[in-house]
């Protein structure tokens, strides 16, 4: 399927500019290695999406093809709310390190529209696709198609982005995340959002454990879920299934 952009110009060497600009500067000097943003070096459009009521599985269908046209085939996933925030599907596509937008693309048919109630498109910076690739499970998807997936949007607090950006890319706490994949992607031109991270449990009883593990460590108060609400102004957790591929 073919994901409507919303209309603007993007000039490929100002975001290159403002990727530059907005990972961050060099850790600091310490005695325990301090966490870094990660190098982000390609572009990916992101596009979360509501269903128009009664619509649902027609929606989700129409996610399931990329557009014939598109920049990089198969490099394309698709996550479907399971519970969470009140968008439906989320597809994730992979442009490669630069992008064009045709002021003369053809608008969707009005079937094809009729289907949506709303959508957001966000154009964002993240990691080459082998990297998005093996961290999501889609380098073999045929041994991954039972993954849990959590779609998590972030802004950061006044003067936090890049303490932020350090939390969110930081290698997982083993003793209470088994997670299988995590990226980090951020954004460019769009929605609102400014960080969208998405983790990824081999499958659904190693999502719970973590969940279960996670109340455990709620007794430190300096690290994880009280260390992001010093960081953060807005977030939103949502967890899904894969859909495609």
């Amino acid at each position: 399927m073919k994901i409507a952009l919303t209309s603007m110009v993007v000039a490929v060497a100002g975001l290159a500019t403002i990727a530059n600009a907005q990972t961050g500067s060099p850790a600091p000097a310490a005695s325990a290695p301090v966490a870094s943003a990660p190098a982000r070096t390609d572009i990916y459009h992101v596009h979360f999406a509501k269903a128009a009521l009664g619509k649902a599985a027609e929606s989700g269908d129409s996610y399931r093809k990329q557009a014939p046209d598109a920049p990089m085939p198969g490099h394309y996933l698709v996550l479907r709310h399971q519970n969470g925030d009140s968008w439906d599907y989320c597809a994730i596509e992979h442009l490669g390190t630069k992008m064009t937008v045709d002021a003369s693309r053809p608008a969707p048919p009005p079937a094809q529209v009729a289907l949506g109630d709303w959508h957001t498109d966000t154009i964002c910076s993240g990691p080459p696709w082998a990297q998005f690739a093996k961290e999501m499970g889609l380098d073999d998807a045929s041994k991954t198609s039972a993954s849990a997936y959590i779609v998590s949007m972030y802004r950061p607090a006044p003067g936090q982005r890049e303490e932020l950006d350090k939390f969110l890319s930081q290698a997982p706490d083993r003793a209470s995340d088994s997670s299988s994949g995590n990226i980090v992607l951020q954004h460019m031109e769009g929605a609102a959002w400014t960080f969208v991270k998405l983790t990824r449990n081999n499958n659904w009883n190693d999502f719970a454990k973590d969940e279960i593990a996670s109340i455990a460590e709620m007794k430190k108060t300096d690290v994880g879920w009280y260390k992001l609400r010093n960081l953060v102004s807005f977030h939103t957790d949502t967890l899904c299934d894969r859909m495609v591929p």
